[in-house]
């Protein structure tokens, strides 16, 4: 059987594939995520392939619970089975399997994209499943065998049946012994629950270590290392018939060497000691929105604002061009899922987030592309976090910034609620001030489009792609328009004059556009 399995994520699809008699998974370039159209693209493979059965890696946490990227691809699944009818699809849980794909790049080349991480994920994603659901193999070499066996003579066999069975009892009886030898603790005579006995060597605590994409192979040998247990060949074979649907948590245990080896899988399979979480920070949301993510996770107050008001240098420094001295990091903190340890700082994470904007940013040449519309890239990301906040798509994103443009060029106010809501968020967060929205529409402050001319002071919100890449490249069809809407019914409406504007409201939005800001 053919399989196609994909590493689903919110930027790329990793592709690889393999077929079942073979088990061994190649990795294809990654399809990129844009509008609907990687199903498509996958669609295409598979015809191409002759393939209906794919393998979706399901992401987990360290608990071993699903997270909000789990639900992602589940939904994504879903799309998948509506565009490929016959699809036969199949979930295998996975872990920091993208961690684990980087780590075999860099030991195998340099020079690799984000896409060969994530095609190397799916490989990963692959392979475990086919280890998982693995058959007997059945190779030309063995039929050549049993041919040989076959044009034997009859008394010769019998002869050297019965010898090979002899021999093979005599190996077998002795692995097995040896194998349940190397499952016991490395000291068996010792009972660390006896008060006597907790200063004794077998009973010491021993801090071990499962570092980020560390293989069971990595883990086996590291424990042999630490005198943990008797074997590393063992801990693999007994792991992978008895465990391998968990996976190993990442984190620090404190283990003995009077434990056993089921023990102590047992242990760092349940994560009792894992200190890996997962932000999802989404686009559109604000620094005010992160701030309370990193409170839920346990990270104090005072170590947010520190790291917010740090200065950030670096790699990704450039991307700060044009952003005065005081203005925020509202605006530059990627939206994406991503898994730290808890031993990570929030400048850590932050750092991480101004990473991956900077990607962005330069694989899309950017800065050049706003700079073909007048904007340097600060007031490129500014207009991108007012597009992102008033529409959800990529052909209704392009739309708004075309309709900004337009209005930019004629001295128009823009004229977006949305950077009203954001200046009475950032005075009046609860509505107590300004209780209606003609009080709101007249707050006096530099977000408030409606008031000031020109682009609000700074970022509203935090882009995704989607919407940097619709406020660089707007649509040209639009060219003409100067006002739109979002209806009661969720679709966008655009018109060229404030009579037709006027008119679209009452056709199509007598409820939300009396909605409070």
């Amino acid at each position: 059987m053919k399989l196609i399995a994909l590493d689903v994520g919110t930027k790329r699809i990793g592709v690889a594939k393999a077929d079942s008699s073979v088990r061994i998974a190649v990795p294809y370039p990654a399809v990129e995520v844009e509008d609907g159209a990687e199903f498509q693209k996958i669609a295409s493979l598979a015809r191409a392939w002759d393939i209906n059965s794919f393998v979706l890696g399901l992401p987990r946490n360290s608990q071993g619970e699903e997270t909000e990227q789990s639900r992602y691809v589940r939904k994504f699944a879903k799309e998948l089975k509506r565009v490929v009818p016959d699809a036969k699809i199949c979930f295998q849980d996975e872990s920091l399997t993208s961690v684990e794909a980087e780590k075999r790049l860099k030991n195998r080349k340099k020079g690799y994209k984000k896409g060969d991480i994530d095609s190397e994920a799916a490989t990963i994603i692959l392979q475990d499943f086919l280890e998982k659901h693995a058959g007997k193999p059945t190779t030309k070499a063995a039929g050549a065998r049993r041919q040989s066996v076959k044009a034997a003579k009859p008394h010769r066999l019998l002869m050297a049946l019965f010898i090979v069975i002899i021999l093979l009892a005599g190996a077998a009886a002795g692995a097995y012994y040896y194998y349940l030898q190397n499952l016991q603790a490395v000291f068996t005579d010792v009972d660390c629950n006896d008060g006597d006995n907790t200063s004794v060597a077998a009973c010491k605590p021993v801090v071990f270590e499962i570092e980020s994409g560390a293989g069971v192979g990595d883990v086996a040998v590291g424990l042999k290392n630490a005198g943990l247990i008797r074997n590393s060949i063992v801990f693999q074979i007994f792991y992978r018939l008895n465990y391998s649907e968990y996976t190993i948590k990442t984190g620090e245990y404190e283990l003995t060497k009077s434990m056993s080896l089921e023990e102590i899988i047992s242990l760092i399979t349940e994560g009792k000691g894992g200190d890996v979480f997962t932000l999802t920070f989404n686009p559109g949301e604000t620094l005010r929105d992160l701030k309370a993510k990193l409170a839920k996770v346990g990270y104090d107050s005072a170590q947010i604002d520190e790291a917010l008001q740090a200065r950030y240098e670096g790699a990704y420094s450039w991307i700060f061009e044009g952003r005065p001295e005081e203005a925020s990091l509202e605006g530059y903190l990627y939206g994406e899922t991503y898994e730290f340890y808890r031993a990570d700082t929030v400048q850590t994470i932050i750092e991480r987030m101004l990473t991956e904007m900077a990607e962005v940013l330069e694989d899309n040449d950017l800065k050049n592309k706003f700079a073909e519309h007048g904007l340097n890239l600060y007031q490129g990301i500014t207009l991108a976090s007012v597009v992102q906040k008033e529409a959800n798509n990529a052909a209704d994103q392009a739309k708004v910034a075309r309709v900004f443009y337009n209005r930019l060029a004629q001295g128009m106010s823009l004229g977006s609620d949305v950077t009203t809501q954001y200046a009475l968020d950032l005075v009046d967060p609860n509505r107590e001030i300004y209780t209606n929205n003609a009080e709101a529409l007249q707050i006096d402050s530099p977000y408030n489009t409606r008031l000031y001319p020109g682009l609000p002071y700074g970022p509203i919100s935090n882009p995704g792609k989607q919407a940097l890449k619709a406020t660089a490249t707007p649509d040209s069809d639009a060219s003409n328009y100067l006002f739109f809407l979002t209806g009661d019914d969720g679709m966008m409406y655009y018109s060229t004059t404030e009579g037709e504007h006027q008119q679209n409201i009452i056709n199509h939005c007598a409820e939300l556009c009396n909605v409070a800001l």
